[in-house]
């Protein structure tokens, strides 16, 4: 055997050697604790199965190499105290996390000081610019979970407090990875020409219509698509929502929300060489896997913009239902958003 190879093969062994040792010194209990060092994750809001799905995920004393040692060590469990079916769950999310290690803390603040990284779980979308903001003093990356804010304005808000701190954070959708996405991205359909999207888009009176739930088909959408689209109308009846949305190019993408009948996740792209039908559904970990990435770089998975126009998409939807379907364009909604968010 060549002697350069086996050479090799030792410092490539004793160097993994090393790193187990080190991180066995680093892990003081079996769900972690006590992480090494930048690792430490915290959650604001347990009103979510979201957490509790991290949680079991992260903390688990299998948890895949893909996690890099990243163990939730604190929550802070207040989310809403106006949504029955999210505070209803806090009491029993609580004991579901601190089976895994979990420290439950009484303040946003106690959190901040015992973690390296954040995950802004809270279900209310209403309350993430009041939450965020210390995290971002704090310079703390952070991942919001859907929606990134209740409002075009609050979601502007977010994101020039953390350019301002100079923080990096984004917010997704799970459904951004549905099964088939990965196909489209890496341009196997070729340019996408249109898609249709769809999903559950259950109501709920605190939050504009698509805010709350169908921001999942409009994410998968806009995965689809990219930005760029210019204006919005959408038809609304008790059961089913249906929004078109026409792009700078003339593209046009649709997104169906389901309140009836059998619901589900998916949605058709439309290409040049080819067209897809996205698979199911693979739960949370896919996105999970970017959050720990961005975690370790900084580097955020889906930009700012995109997110924004996202819920600028949402937001002319709301104000289309408001003036029976009449099109909204994109460039208007921004537009006073801004003013908004600046008085």
């Amino acid at each position: 055997m060549d002697k350069n190879l086996n050479r090799r093969h030792f410092v490539k062994t004793a160097a993994i050697g090393g790193m187990g040792l080190g991180l066995a010194g680093n892990f003081t209990s079996l769900y972690g604790k006590s992480t090494s060092e930048g690792k430490k994750v915290g959650i604001i809001g347990l009103d979510t199965s979201h957490s509790v799905a991290y949680t079991k995920t992260l903390n688990a004393p299998d948890a895949g190499a893909e996690y890099c040692g990243y163990k939730i060590v604190a929550a802070y469990p207040k989310g809403s105290s106006e949504i029955k079916s999210s505070y209803e769950r806090i009491p029993g999310y609580i004991d579901e996390v601190k089976k895994f290690g979990v420290e439950i803390v009484n303040s946003i603040d106690e959190l901040i000081s015992k973690v390296d990284v954040v995950l802004l779980e809270t279900n209310d979308g209403r309350l993430h610019r009041e939450q965020a903001l210390p995290v971002l003093k704090a310079g703390k990356k952070m991942f919001i979970d859907k929606p990134i804010a209740a409002t075009l304005a609050d979601a502007i808000a977010i994101f020039d407090t953390a350019k301002q701190y100079n923080v990096p954070v984004f917010s997704s959708s799970s459904l951004r990875y549905i099964s088939g996405m990965d196909k489209i991205q890496q341009g196997v359909i070729g340019k996408v020409v249109g898609a249709d999207a769809y999903s559950p888009a259950h109501l709920e009176k605190t939050h504009s219509d698509i805010f709350w739930y169908g921001i999942h088909g409009v994410e998968t959408l806009f995965a689809i698509m990219g930005t760029g689209c210019k204006s919005v109308s959408r038809t609304f009846t008790e059961d089913t929502d249906f929004v078109v949305g026409v792009w700078n190019d003339n593209r046009i993408g649709t997104f169906r929300g389901i309140r009836s009948g059998k619901g589900g996740y998916g949605g058709i792209a439309f290409g040049e060489k080819d067209n897809l039908v996205l698979g199911n559904f693979e739960g949370y970990n896919p996105l999970l896997i970017k959050i720990i990435e961005f975690f370790n770089t900084g580097v955020v998975p889906v930009a700012s913009a995109e997110t924004l126009e996202i819920c600028a998409f949402m937001e002319a939807a709301q104000e289309s239902k408001l003036k029976k379907g009449a099109s909204i364009e994109i460039e208007s909604v921004m537009a006073k958003a801004k003013k908004k968010q600046k008085n």
